[in-house]
């Protein structure tokens, strides 16, 4: 029996997670057959695409051209003519041939007669559930980048063995190391995300001469990142993740995960959550809701581009480029527009609503709907930029500490005497004093911008991480000052964070993969809000807001009672023993 190469359009293999090293189950093949015999399509596949999409066309105006004209005479559809049947045997023909993916599964069948054996094969494969793979079929097969892997290659379905790789796949591993087969079409090509990531890393370990031992790969769901998370895997890092809490905010209670490596870090947000819970709670305010995109346009004179900058801060144009910008998404909306000039170059800081998603590619298809429609008026423009650093993304950049980006959320509460001697071990006049020379002067003193804290950006990173947002928007949304304030008669502290740009979602990128998607449900903020667009990224805002809240009173605390290098090398130096950490 001689097996040959399966249609690429036939299901692939589930990404599956083996839980011992698999046994290669060879499929055997009749000596007289040799590899050379591999058939190749008759015609290059962009030939025949091209071939069927011109037929489709043509006899689908055909067919309309020639049924208009019965319509007209009063002539009865269903009476057709020797050529009005070829038409429809041809568009039938293009049809079937274009729902095969192009055609690139039937071309192949054609060329070759399968036994009933392998009839059997391709049956037993395409049984088993789909997986998430399909998706890398986005990437074409053309001619100059198609690389002809060895048969049996191609038909191996079957799981890697962790500790050592068979012949076939040491075969691709060759290729990707000698450079014949590109690293990043691997998904392509096998059609098996884990198979995909399993020898990529072996020839990265054979390229650097370096081992990944310690790097899993058993264990993660690579197709759940093909196409939007991560690009040329080999592997996943394991971060820890804690909680903390319960917190109580606005009248409800949060358990709030954390993934951080830093000893210490959960604990002093727990305790800090623990003050705040037995003081009557934290309250939050959400002051502001809207991400921006900055693209920078540059004209002939400075002239003319203060004469956009003009129109644009006109509030008569404002609802026609709104209704231009908000034809982009359902739940885009345009909140204002903010220009700023520098010599004959112009930049526009468009700021807009995103629902639950953190919404940066939102805004920026947008934004660019805009500057097609105001090239209409200003022909002479010259778009340098979508982004020219006016957003201001990634960035500590004073335009998002005093304007905004994201969710804008200031967070207080009371803590009483008590508890902050009994739960902090400090005093209310201890923690407000070294608030106003540490966060505030010494802060001062340094330059810093936004940074008037002890350590929002611990939290903020930690709840990002373990939630799937952006890790890299720590910068902006750890922009925090810290306040506090003795209150009834000296006895209470007053404590509260203000954070101008807190950028987070709940739907894409990094909060569909399933163990973040699991932090936002334990935070009820999975996916979007079906009755109130928007509402949970902004209570997981509120929920950032009011961990940092915690996180600096116990910080603050354990400095004012001299704890804080205790602590650390109690909790954040590595033990062998449970009964060393506890004691």
């Amino acid at each position: 029996m001689d097996l040959r190469r399966r249609p690429i359009t036939a299901v692939p293999p589930p990404n599956a997670v083996v839980d011992s090293p698999l046994k290669t189950q060879k499929l055997k093949l009749n000596n007289h057959h040799h590899d050379s015999h591999q058939l190749q399509p008759f015609i290059p596949l962009y030939l025949t695409n091209a071939l069927f999409f011109t037929l489709f066309f043509s006899v689908s105006y055909f067919l309309l051209h020639r049924w208009r004209e019965k319509i007209r005479t009063s002539t009865p559809l269903h009476v057709v003519t020797v050529s009005e049947t070829a038409a429809i045997v041809s568009l039938l023909a293009s049809v079937v041939y274009l729902l095969g993916f192009f055609g690139i599964g039937f071309v192949h069948t054609f060329t070759s007669q399968a036994s009933s054996n392998d009839d059997e094969v391709i049956i037993k494969e395409d049984s088993r559930k789909p997986g998430p793979c399909p998706a890398a079929l986005v990437e074409s097969f053309t001619p100059t980048t198609f690389v002809t892997l060895p048969k049996k290659v191609i038909e191996n379905t079957v799981d890697l063995s962790r500790n050592s790789l068979i012949t076939e796949d040491e075969e691709i591993v060759k290729l990707v190391v000698s450079g014949s087969l590109p690293s990043y079409s691997l998904e392509t090509k096998l059609m098996d995300c884990r198979k995909a990531a399993v020898i990529r890393r072996e020839a990265v370990q054979r390229l650097t001469g370096r081992s990944l031992k310690g790097l899993p790969v058993e264990g993660f769901d690579f197709g759940s990142i093909l196409g939007q998370c991560c690009e040329m895997p080999i592997g996943f890092v394991q971060i820890p993740v804690g909680v903390a809490g319960p917190l109580l905010l606005d009248g409800e209670e949060y358990t709030v995960p954390m993934a951080t490596t830093e000893g210490c870090l959960v604990a002093s947000t727990n305790r800090g959550c623990k003050a705040i819970h037995v003081s009557g709670g934290a309250s939050s305010v959400l002051l502001r809701d809207g991400m921006t995109r900055a693209p920078v346009v540059r004209f002939a004179t400075a002239v003319r581009a203060a004469q956009l900058k003009f129109y644009l801060e006109d509030p008569l144009n404002f609802d026609t480029l709104a209704l231009t910008f908000n034809k982009s998404s359902r739940f885009g909306r345009l909140q204002s527009i903010q220009p700023a000039i520098a010599g004959k170059n112009l930049y526009i800081r468009f700021r807009c609503s995103t629902g639950d998603a953190m919404g940066m590619n939102m805004v920026s298809k947008g934004v660019q709907n805009v500057l097609d429609f105001l090239q209409n008026d200003f022909p002479d423009m010259d778009v340098i930029g979508i982004s020219g650093n006016f957003c201001s993304d990634k960035k500590a950049a004073a335009v998002n500490w005093v304007e905004g980006r994201g969710k804008s959320v200031v967070c207080e509460a009371i803590i009483k005497e008590e508890v902050v001697k009994k739960v902090l071990k400090t005093s209310v006049e201890a923690l407000v004093e070294l608030n106003m020379l540490k966060n505030l002067t010494g802060s001062a003193i340094a330059g810093s911008l936004g940074g008037f804290n002890a350590h929002a950006s611990n939290i903020v990173s930690a709840i990002y991480i373990a939630t799937g947002q952006d890790p890299a928007q720590n910068v902006e949304s750890s922009h925090c000052i810290t306040m506090m304030e003795a209150v009834n008669n000296g006895k209470d502290l007053h404590i509260s964070v203000t954070m101008p740009s807190i950028e987070v979602g709940t739907v894409g990128g990094g909060t569909q993969l399933a163990s973040q998607s699991a932090c936002l449900n334990l935070l009820g903020v999975k996916g979007a809000s079906k009755e109130s667009p928007g509402s949970n990224s902004r209570l997981l805002a509120t929920i950032v807001a009011g961990s940092v809240l915690a996180g600096e009173l116990s910080l603050m605390s354990a400095i004012a009672a001299g704890q804080l290098v205790k602590s650390h090398m109690k909790y954040n130096r590595s033990s062998n023993h449970i009964s060393n950490t506890v004691s």
